[in-house]
């Protein structure tokens, strides 16, 4: 009997088709149009640019195709953006003033509108995917969702055009969107809701997305309000250090680091909602935040702190509040909430293997990073405050991978280890920027 099962399975397994073989018709359509893409960017517009950006244009189409037939959602919704954006850059006409003109391009499809738009709808999903999870309503859930999706179509298009209207406003000013705190702020919103709803589709469940949609609409917040306090949606010319071509891969590449730690970190949350002991969770998670911040605005006053982090303290202590607040309400939802999350092992794997994605591309970023800082400062490493905290965050998960792997670490030690480096990972973000100065000082707050 087991000689027949094996010589059974060996046959499925010798039967069964290839990488290639199993792409249908769409999916070689799809890596055609990147292709064809590709070779047209090439020949258009290769004069302007140098050998490794050359080489990053000609990587990238088989990257997306294979992102594509891994992910097949990426197969209609980067051919979408792309025609969005088109259409909006032929509205412009080749002059900036067409933003305020035109129907379209004023209420919708110019980078700020589109962004704006983009930031309503991570709002509304927030609140769908919430009253999908208080209510167990699917119709909540499916709007949820939707909107999620709207949000990306609109935010990536947004980021296309933000890039055309760089360039008219000038050929030396022109650059990727990927150059301050405004526009890292929405990547970082649309890697993180990328990365859900791609565990969305992969463990069939929209439990999650009421709790990743928060950090979500928490980043989207500070980005509203930066915008106004800073007009910090105003593109600026690039400082000589970020006119490079390392750019282009370092920033992302970092970011997706930070959007899967940030989305590790809600699903720890709604691990310990389901698991840990109430008044753990209130003194972890409701008193810790306010009586840190109560402790560093003595440390702060007490040292006589300048007015730069006098506004610094005061920012950071919004943001404690706010968590602390959100942390407060879901506390008092938990016995409602508990029995409708996930699993404990689908929640842990969601962790695991968003924390393994990131803890990938923040080390290729780290390395990337190096060698810039080797062209633009002459040394790969320099101690800077951000590469010192960069460490941190790449030592942190590297000790959380590291004890899953080795010692099978699991449960609440796990979760909570994942939840606290939401705070290494947001300081390493912006707390550097509030508090601290260096080579990489150019998103001051």
């Amino acid at each position: 009997m087991d000689i027949t099962q094996n010589n059974v399975s060996a046959q499925t397994y010798t039967q069964a088709p290839g990488y290639f073989k199993r792409q249908g018709p769409l999916d070689w359509l799809f890596a055609a149009v990147l292709v064809a893409g590709s070779l047209f960017a090439l020949n258009r517009y290769a004069a302007f640019m140098d050998i490794y950006e050359k080489a990053i244009l000609i990587a990238a189409a088989p990257a997306f195709a294979a992102l594509g037939w891994h992910w097949k959602p990426v197969r209609w919704l980067m051919p979408l953006t792309f025609l969005l954006a088109l259409g909006a850059v032929g509205m412009y006409g080749g002059t900036l003033e067409a933003a305020n003109q035109k129907f379209w391009l004023k209420y919708m499809l110019s980078s700020q509108s589109a962004i704006l738009w983009m930031s309503t709808c991570f709002f509304l999903s927030t609140l769908f995917y919430w009253i999908g999870l208080a209510a167990r309503s699917s119709m909540g859930f499916t709007v949820g969702s939707k909107l999620c999706w709207a949000a990306l179509i609109l935010g990536w298009t947004g980021m296309l055009v933000r890039w055309y209207e760089s360039y008219l406003i000038g050929a030396d000013v022109g650059h990727i969107p990927v150059s301050n705190l405004y526009e890292v702020f929405i990547l970082f919103s649309l890697i993180t809701a990328m990365f859900y709803l791609y565990y969305e589709q992969r463990y069939a469940t929209r439990q999650l997305g009421a709790f990743v949609l928060m950090v979500i609409s928490a980043a989207v917040g500070f980005l509203l309000w930066y915008t106004v306090s800073r007009d910090a949606a105003d593109i600026q010319p690039l400082v000589p250090a970020l006119q490079s071509w390392w750019m282009k891969i370092h920033v992302p590449a970092n970011f997706i680091g930070y959007g899967t730690f940030a989305l590790a970190s809600m699903v720890a949350w709604a691990y310990l909602l389901k698991y840990e002991k109430i008044r753990t969770l209130w003194l972890a998670l409701v008193v810790a935040p306010i009586a840190l911040m109560a402790l560093a605005w003595g440390v702060t006053f007490a040292v006589g702190a300048g007015d730069a982090v006098v506004k610094g303290m005061v920012n950071a202590t919004r943001f404690a509040g706010t968590l602390a607040v959100l942390f407060a309400i879901t506390n008092l939802m938990r016995d409602r909430l508990a029995d409708r999350l996930p699993a404990g092992d689908v929640l842990e794997d969601v962790m695991y293997k968003a924390i393994s994605a990131g803890f990938a591309f923040f080390t290729i970023a780290t390395i990337l990073g190096a060698l810039w800082a080797a062209e633009a400062w002459g040394g790969y490493w320099s101690w800077d405050p951000k590469e010192t905290w960069a460490l941190i965050v790449w030592l942190n998960y590297a000790a959380w991978l590291h004890m899953r792997l080795m010692s099978g670490l699991r449960g609440k030690v796990s979760a909570w280890w994942a939840l606290v480096g939401l705070l290494v990972t947001t300081f390493a973000f912006l707390g550097v920027n509030m508090f601290l100065s260096g080579l990489h000082s150019y998103g001051k707050l």
